[in-house]
């Protein structure tokens, strides 16, 4: 085909940081008025190539051309100004500003000296209509959920009017029905002609709304292939370099006595969680279903003592017991992993090894003096156990892939070594390889008597690895299933009882 045909052409593109090549010779090309999926495992280059395509990063060599144009964007407004816009895995977003506020950032409309609120306004609504997105404009960003704050990061790469769009995991935070939602969305940009470039790591999806396929590993090209043609099966050997029998490792845990009972639990602020009761066994894992706007979040923050309960109670092996803060509750054995891993997660700034041991600092102290080689120990531990992709201990955790982000948290935890574990939405944004070892390590967890409280927003792997589920419905307790005898169908009609 001939090359004037492709909106999109990156070639040879290598890129290094120190200690790494993140990208060795790789060429993308995308077709107009398509979908173009980019695969790979965390760590593989792909978020890489983005940012190099929208000006955050600078290419150590190669060229890049739209529109048969060479091209090369000094910076992400640059690249917006040229039609290409990207929505980041990470939100990146003023919260203590309205929505309409994020929208137009940077570009607000003048009535003579002053911002013209109403045009503002006016324009946020058209964009929030054309694509059937159901939020105020006025809407302070902080009182959304994460949700809908992708919705208004989606709208607001829209309302460049992008011929190229990059959405980087764009629904790790959704639920299926607003999964759905977008799809609409992308159907109608494909439709209108733009390219899309859709990251992400839910074969199912990548099968379903992609016209073609680009697998990448270690930083190099591996294939691109039209979707039609491939199965998840293929993609997985593509991006692992080897076959992957299972997506689930063998349930070989067995639950025993009551470990922790919640009783009528109730958040002190609303919206918040109302009359919640369960019991949590030791070695299970608990799954916790649910829409957006269920609270499966509060529950877990209310249990951790990140928010406060009016009512009810909490019994561990039978005591009483009051999380009335995080250290209260990391001292009771409890450790939560936050959705957020940007906002609430890592210390972007700082080293993979103080994002490692900072939850454990204190038993690194003695007499006021910090044991350096234990930190490095445990450190090493966690590197190697959960096989996390780094130059070294010194490294800034917010050069690594959010899958070994993600990594490095669940390590920082385990080195408390907690009875319970509050997991909400651990493998999100993480490939199907590091997914794998994930649900391997909680299993192994689970079997070392360890409890487990896993948060999810895909059905799959609720049913995989969990014994039982806890459904909630807009903050009540919908019902509790055993995962082996449920259905999706079964799991949906009740988180939708109290709508």
């Amino acid at each position: 085909m001939a090359e004037d045909t492709y909106l999109l052409e990156m070639r040879n593109i290598s890129k290094s940081f120190p200690g790494v090549k993140a990208l060795d010779n790789v060429s993308f090309r995308l077709r107009k008025g398509t979908v173009h999926a980019l695969m790979g495992e965390n760590g593989a280059g792909k978020s890489t190539l983005m940012k190099i395509l929208f000006g955050i990063y600078t290419e150590d060599e190669g060229e890049i051309y739209i529109e048969g144009q060479k091209t090369k964007f000094p910076d992400p407004k640059t690249a917006l100004e040229n039609g290409v816009s990207m929505v980041h895995q990470e939100l990146n977003q003023v919260l203590q500003r309205d929505v309409m506020d994020n929208i137009l950032l940077g570009r607000y409309p003048q009535k003579g000296f002053f911002v013209d609120q109403k045009s503002m306004y006016e324009f946020t609504k058209k964009i929030f209509d054309d694509l059937a997105i159901n939020i105020d404009p006025r809407a302070k960003l902080k009182n959304l959920s994460v949700s809908e704050r992708q919705m208004v990061e989606i709208a607001k790469a829209v309302s460049y009017n992008a011929k190229i769009l990059v959405l980087d995991e764009p629904t790790s935070s959704l639920t299926q029905q607003e999964i759905e939602h977008l799809f609409r969305i992308i159907n109608l940009l494909r439709d209108r002609g733009c390219g899309i470039i859709y990251i992400s790591h839910k074969m199912e999806e990548i099968l379903r709304i992609s016209d073609e396929v680009t697998v990448m590993r270690d930083g190099k090209w591996i294939a691109t292939e039209y979707a039609k043609n491939l199965t998840t099966d293929m993609i997985i050997k593509l991006m692992v370099g080897r076959d992957l029998t299972n997506r689930f490792p063998p349930k070989t845990n067995k639950p025993s006595e009551v470990m922790l009972e919640v009783k009528d639990l109730t958040g002190r602020y609303r919206p918040s969680i109302e009359n919640v009761s369960f019991d949590l066994r030791k070695g299970e894992i608990l799954g916790v279903a649910g829409l957006v706007g269920s609270r499966r979040t509060e529950l877990l923050e209310t249990i951790f003592g990140i928010a406060s309960y009016s009512e009810g109670e909490i019994y561990l092996n039978g005591k009483l017991i009051e999380n009335k803060d995080p250290s209260t509750a990391i001292e009771n054995g409890f450790a939560l992993l936050t959705e957020e891993r940007r906002a609430t997660g890592i210390f972007s700034m700082l080293s993979v090894r103080f994002n490692t041991i900072i939850a454990n600092i204190d038993s690194y102290s003695k007499y006021g003096v910090l044991n350096g080689k234990r930190m490095k120990e445990d450190t090493d531990w966690v590197i190697k156990s959960l096989n996390v992709k780094t130059p070294s201990q010194n490294t800034l955790i917010k050069s690594l892939s959010g899958g070994n982000q993600q990594k490095v948290i669940i390590g920082r935890w385990l080195l408390t070594d907690p009875e319970i574990l509050l997991l909400d939405e651990p493998t999100r944004g993480i490939d199907v390889g590091a997914k794998y070892e994930i649900y391997q390590l909680i299993i192994d967890l689970a079997n070392r008597g360890k409890a487990v409280i896993f948060v999810s927003s895909e059905m799959p792997e609720l049913l995989g690895i969990c014994d039982r589920i806890l459904v909630m419905s807009n903050g009540k307790l919908a019902g509790i299933v055993e995962a082996r005898k449920t259905t999706q169908e079964e799991i949906m009609t009740l988180a939708a009882k109290y709508l």
